[in-house]
């Protein structure tokens, strides 16, 4: 007697259907596994044996073969019980196989029969919906999860003789789930706004700026200036995610195990800020079986490096490739995965350990200090950061002054405005934003006024640029040309996007930071 049913495992943040086959044949009693499966899989063994025995299925002695093709893809974790267990049961006569091949069945089984939630549900019934399944049926708890995917028909069951008595009704279609997924109710307003911040009108600009081309920032100052306030205010001035973003971060957090009832849906810009103490491998992500890290789980929104120098220095070099790539590639002895990692960096740091350096009445740290703290963070990262800019220490009045600034709302506006011009010009190079562009495409997209091309060769010998500072030059001083509605870049842009550039100067010029 053989049968068949259909199940998913996830490689990265994506699916791949798994055929789970059945063969019942005469021999040595008992349930045999194969298909390159990890110890969760193996174990399987036992609870899909026990749960159908106590949900009062009784069979005989045979030598029950399962085999989880491809073979060559191995299969971890828990959520192939259900898809076992149905496959033994057609085998066995109790479900009508017909139904079988055109659904796909996730989750985990208890001892009693119960069927469990799962983590990687969304990955898994979008595989099932690209693959021209019309059922899915999982875990009652995952159906908000699993909504998400709108175009295949979800059902949610919660132990094995439900299922069974949905499967053998007849009356699939009754069962279906019908509640569509508001995804506005998990959206809240925990986000900092920028009216809340006082002062800080450069570093405010400087961050409008990187947002609007998606440039790397860094933010230097002494403590309690306000360094973090503005970093957490950065996702409430980016553009809302689209529908793509939305479900490729969905699938980062499904597969790591953090969407539940609560918050089935990523749908805010993420705001990652991991401590100082952080690993590599908690970083960038892997494991023996790859997990994704910090930089996956800040993709479409902000990572927050705050105290910089205090970080690992071999820490923070694995962030180079994914800065330039936007991924992060983990590859392992058990497999090779690929994660999104389009985040944008931001940083803030003191300037010296102490944090008041260059205030000679309250900072005592000597050069040697300075240059030491400051040269903790190496020459290759500090290339990847377009934007420095420093924030200052407030007077009284500015602290307790009743003067309202602008709020996010009013800065998102012009950010998305900016961002729709970018992708409108860049459509058919295939990248969005000012911050990607190549080197060959600068003369292309950075036009320069006469005046603005005079005052950009006086300044580049006299601050002793290099290449690289050049082209980072032109690409911030075209978002802000960019965010004037310009076409062409004017000599304020430039003179703008030089002070940007000069902080690094200020502070690294132990270093030639540029070369």
């Amino acid at each position: 007697m053989y049968s068949e049913s259909f199940s998913a495992a996830v490689c990265g943040i994506d699916g791949c259907v798994v055929h789970v086959e059945a063969d019942i044949s005469d021999g040595l009693p008992g349930l045999i596994l194969v298909g390159y499966l990890s110890s969760e899989v193996k174990e399987a063994r036992e609870r899909v044996r026990i749960a159908l025995k106590n949900s009062g299925y009784r069979f005989p002695p045979k030598k029950i073969t399962i085999n989880l093709s491809p073979a060559d893809i191995r299969k971890d974790g828990t959520s192939f019980d259900l898809s076992i267990a149905v496959a033994i049961l057609a085998a066995f006569g109790y479900i009508d196989k017909t139904f079988l091949k055109q659904s796909l069945f996730i989750g985990e089984l208890s001892l009693d029969g119960k069927i469990k939630s799962v983590n990687g549900v969304l990955p898994r019934v979008y595989t099932a919906y690209e693959n021209g399944f019309k059922y899915c049926i999982v875990p009652k708890d995952n159906i908000p999860e699993a909504e998400i995917v709108s175009k295949i028909n979800i059902i949610g069951v919660s132990n094995l003789n439900e299922m069974l008595d949905i499967i053998n009704s007849g009356k699939i279609d009754e069962h279906i789930s019908k509640d569509e997924l508001d995804i506005s109710i998990f959206a809240d307003g925990t986000d900092v706004d920028f009216s809340d911040i006082k002062g800080q009108a450069g570093a405010k600009r400087a961050v409008e700026a990187a947002v609007s081309g998606m440039h790397n920032i860094a933010l230097i100052g002494a403590p309690g200036t306000g360094k973090t306030m503005i970093a957490q205010s950065i996702p409430g001035i980016m553009p809302k995610l689209t529908f793509s973003e939305r479900m490729e971060l969905s699938k980062i957090y499904s597969v790591s195990g953090l969407l539940n009832e609560q918050m089935p849906v990523v749908v805010k810009r993420p705001f990652r800020a991991p401590h100082h103490t952080i690993t590599q491998t908690a970083l960038a992500g892997g494991g023996k079986y790859p997990k994704p890290g910090e930089l996956s789980l800040a993709s479409c929104g902000v990572l927050f490096l705050d105290e910089l120098p205090e970080f690992n220095r071999q820490t923070l070099e694995v962030m180079r490739q994914p800065l330039e790539e936007g991924y992060v590639n983990v590859s392992r002895l058990e497999g090779s995965c690929r994660y999104p990692a389009k985040f944008q960096l931001t940083a803030a740091l003191n300037p010296c350990k102490c944090g008041y350096y260059p205030d000679r009445k309250r900072c005592s740290c000597t050069q040697m200090q300075i240059k030491n703290y400051l040269g903790r963070v190496s020459k290759p990262l500090l290339d990847r950061i377009d934007i420095f800019t420093e924030t200052v220490v407030l007077k009284y009045n500015e602290i307790n002054g009743n003067e309202k600034a602008e709020s996010s709302e009013e800065i998102r506006k012009r950010v998305e405005n900016v961002h729709y011009i970018q992708k409108r010009r860049y459509e058919k190079e295939g990248i969005i934003f000012n911050s990607q562009l190549q080197a060959g495409m600068i003369k292309k997209y950075c036009v320069m006024e006469s005046e603005a091309k005079d005052f950009l060769e006086l300044t580049f010998d006299t601050l002793d640029f290099s290449a690289r500072a050049y082209h980072k030059v032109l690409k911030i001083a075209r978002t802000l040309a960019d965010m004037d509605e310009s076409s062409i870049i004017k000599k304020e842009h430039i003179s703008e996007a030089l002070c940007y550039r000069s902080a690094d100067k200020k502070y690294w010029r132990w270093q030639n930071v540029d070369e």
